[in-house]
């Protein structure tokens, strides 16, 4: 066995060795593999994707519901709400909602959001397409750098939008009057912007009011700009009759604010945003022309006031010179009497203004007011009340010469600066029908009653007798028309006969009248033969001696 041969192994196939793999994957883990990658890339575009998370506080969540309530911003959804909860005050309801990534840039601290449904106002309807999409929250992006994530909702929508082009002014009035926000304002009746917000100021003594101009009119607003009550009819009675002014139909409806600047203002520039300017209550009082030197004076009248106000014209002839400061009552202990004085303001620019170009310089009277007011009163210079409307009874101060006015002379330590007064025509009226009054209650009409009394008795004795005259009259009348007429009758009768035989008898072809005719002609030669003569005795006087001469 040891001697026999190996076996032959070269056809029998040997082993290689084959390195070990460190790791191996097996194709079925290829398919969760490609999940968790998609996965993981779709949690990654979703967080990346994914905006922030905010929550918005109002007074009700009245047509928001979770999940269903978009977020729009010109129209466009950049969120949804995602959750409602009731705070814990149980004051207002926290809505939670879920932005867009491309809402981050709008979301600030002076960004606005509010709840849009169908609102009805003075001047607009907004909201209607909510009857049918339902309500949704409007955004209004602000300028602010600084981000935020938790807000309070508005319940009405902001008047204007934070990004349109235009300019807010601040103004200042008394009162309020028929103004709300998003009453219109108007420049010329041209709607140029509106009012924003108002409010009280701190004091309680007037609001304060925020209005925005629209871009380009913005530039309208000048330094020197009156704004005024532009709300309902302004109807004034005057000296020059009845004023009616108004905007438009719709201020007359809603109310609005108007301004422009005063006709005959210097051109100024353009009011830079948030300046002030004062409300005034009505047209005439903006444009009225702001004097720069004033000059204050008191009056004081002894006729009746009223019709009287501050604001009355202060005149000279028609031209007016200033206005009634103010109408008060005062008690004088010196003299035990109520006077009533009326401070008036006085323009000296309008009297100035008035000097024609070319005119000679002013002199030192002029330029003096002390000197020239003590020369005009010394010439009767006074003040007087006239009626300014007999309708209403409004009166105004006129200034004008007097020269029968009793002398009086100026106070210049007074202030304000007494200025002498005299009676207006209604008084002087007053006076005579209280002097003739008064001199008919002198007048003894009792006796006087009692003389009419007598002399009417008298009188009526003497109709009586005349009576009885004109009745004897009327019978001896009678018989005169009884007994005498037919015998005038008669003569008038013979008297028309004896004139138709005159008549005859003087005809052109009566023989009366052709022997007349023949008589004249003899008559007439006969002094014609005289005439002649006569001629020949005074140019022969001898021939009465010796007779005429032969041919």
């Amino acid at each position: 066995m040891s001697d026999s041969l190996p076996p032959d192994t070269s056809g029998i196939p040997s082993a290689l060795p084959v390195p070990k793999r460190r790791w191996a994957v097996s194709i079925v883990w290829l398919i969760p593999l490609v999940a968790v990658l998609v996965g993981g890339w779709v949690a990654v575009h979703y967080l990346m994707a994914r905006g922030p998370t905010i929550t918005i506080e109002f007074a009700n969540a009245d047509g928001l519901e979770a999940g269903k309530t978009k977020l729009r911003y010109k129209e466009v959804d950049i969120g949804t709400v995602s959750a409602i909860a009731i705070a814990k005050d149980r004051s207002h309801v926290i809505v939670t909602a879920k932005m867009a990534k491309q809402a981050d840039d709008l979301l600030v601290t002076d960004t606005k959001f509010w709840v849009v449904r169908p609102r009805v106002t003075l001047n607009s309807i907004s909201g209607l397409g909510t009857l049918l999409s339902g309500a949704y929250i409007g955004l209004d992006a602000g300028k602010s750098a600084e981000s935020q994530s938790d807000f309070k909702g508005l319940e009405t929508p902001p008047p204007i939008p934070s990004d349109l082009p235009g300019r807010r002014f601040m103004l200042h009035a008394d009162d309020i009057g028929s103004l709300y926000v998003g009453a219109p304002v108007y420049y010329r009746r041209v709607e140029v912007g509106s009012i924003t917000s108002y409010k009280l100021d701190e004091n309680g003594r007037g609001i304060s009011l925020e209005i925005f101009i629209n871009a380009p009119n913005d530039k309208l607003v000048t330094t020197n700009a009156r704004f005024w009550h532009a709300s309902g009819i302004d109807v004034s009675i005057g000296s020059s009759g009845v004023t009616l002014n108004t905007e438009s139909l719709t201020s007359i409806i809603v109310g609005g604010i108007s301004f422009q600047a005063p006709e005959e203002a210097r051109p100024a520039e353009p009011a830079k945003a948030d300046t002030n300017f004062t409300l005034f209550e009505n047209k005439a009082g903006a444009l009225k022309l702001i004097n720069q030197e004033v000059h204050s004076y008191i009056l004081y009248f002894d006729e009746s006031l009223r019709g009287l106000a501050p604001g009355a014209q202060v005149d000279f002839r028609g031209i007016p010179l200033g206005e009634v400061k103010s109408v008060s009552i005062e008690y004088d202990r010196s003299e035990k009497a109520v006077r009533f004085p009326v401070e008036i303001d006085i323009y000296p620019e309008r009297m100035r203004s008035r000097y024609r170009v070319g005119a000679p310089e002013m002199s030192a009277m002029e330029r003096d007011p002390q000197a020239l007011l003590d020369r005009m009163v010394a010439r009767g210079f006074r003040a007087q009340l006239k009626s300014a409307n007999l309708l209403t009874g409004q009166l105004y101060v006129a200034l004008d010469f007097f020269p029968k006015a009793p002398k009086a002379k100026i106070d210049w330590t007074k202030k304000p600066v007494e200025l002498p007064t005299a009676p207006g025509a209604l008084e002087d009226i007053q006076q005579t029908i209280g002097n003739i009054a008064s001199k008919l209650e002198k007048v003894p009409f009792d006796t006087l009653g009692t003389d009419a009394g007598r002399a009417l008795k008298t009188l009526d004795t003497a109709l009586k007798s005349v009576n009885s005259t004109l009745k004897q009259a009327d019978t001896t009348l009678a018989k005169v028309d009884a007994s005498i007429v037919p015998e005038l009758r008669s003569t008038l009768e013979q008297a028309r006969k004896t004139l138709s035989s005159a008549e005859k008898t003087l005809s052109s072809d009566a023989p009366v009248q052709s022997d007349l005719r023949d008589t004249l002609a003899e008559v007439t030669k006969a002094a014609r033969t005289l005439q002649d003569l006569a001629d020949y005795l005074s140019r022969h006087p001898e021939s009465l001696l010796r007779g005429k001469k032969g041919d």
